[in-house]
């Protein structure tokens, strides 16, 4: 009921049940830097209650993309080291309120998320994909 009230929401579920899994790969990645930078500020603003609601979102991201992890492929036998990295930042930042941590932790979602955007385009389209990408580093 709620989303046929909420046209934003509504759209929201449709790009989420219409998107291929590199776009949403890249959704999740989205979503966890927005919630880091809404930590951030909450840690700036000593707001302790905001900062784990929005560190504890982050952290539910990336255990999502630890579990979307197919151990088959030995790619994600190097990746979840790194992953669980990324969440040993994002506690020590929830525990520590300590800005340093979720620094690190953001740095790698966003190299993270622009080596996906980068992959996703090589896959859609090996040939014409030489040079890099486009200069605002967003998936099509």
């Amino acid at each position: 009921m709620a989303l046929a009230q909420n046209p934003y929401a509504q759209y929201k579920q449709q790009a989420v049940t219409t998107a291929g899994p590199e776009k949403l790969l890249i959704m999740l990645f989205d979503g966890a830097i927005r919630f880091a930078g809404q930590a951030r500020k909450a840690i700036e603003d000593k707001d302790i209650e905001k900062s784990n609601n929005y560190l504890m979102r982050c952290q539910d991201i990336v255990f999502e993309l630890i579990g979307s992890l197919n151990m088959d492929f030995e790619i994600s036998h190097s990746l979840l080291p790194m992953y669980e990295y990324i969440n040993y930042n994002l506690q020590q930042a929830n525990i520590q309120k300590d800005l340093k941590y979720l620094d690190e932790a953001e740095i790698y979602l966003r190299e993270f998320r622009e080596i996906w955007i980068q992959t996703a385009k090589l896959v859609k389209n090996p040939q014409s994909n030489q040079s890099g990408g486009d200069e605002k580093g967003e998936y099509k």
